[in-house]
């Protein structure tokens, strides 16, 4: 959230989303405007982040639920606990994983 004065008596920035270099993911640069003047932030999104909220927003989650036998997903729930650089994120997001299909056994091989 802390930003370097750089001179600028400036305090309205208003920040846009991180745009990594290549890809969809990795180093890249965030612009920021206020009034008359422009800045560019390096930045970075980890390319473990594939999240459709975006690395700007903060969630804490719950614990996975139970396996949905008619989709074959599960699902948890996380509330917004950060948005970073003015980000408009949403309040509440799910997110949804492929139930796992390995079946947990003590086999030992002879």
């Amino acid at each position: 959230e802390k930003v370097k004065k750089d001179g600028s008596k400036c305090e309205d920035w208003r920040w846009g989303p991180c745009v990594p270099n290549s890809k969809d993911c990795g180093l890249g640069y965030r612009e920021g405007t206020c009034k008359d003047e422009s800045k560019k932030l390096k930045c970075k999104i980890p390319c473990n982040w594939k999240k459709k909220f975006g690395a700007d927003c903060k969630y804490k989650f719950e614990s996975w639920g139970g396996c949905s036998a008619q989709t074959g997903l599960k699902t948890r729930s996380g509330i917004l606990k950060k948005a970073l650089y003015n980000a408009q994120c949403e309040e509440i997001v799910y997110v949804t994983k492929p139930c796992s299909s390995k079946i947990k056994s003590k086999s030992k091989g002879k």
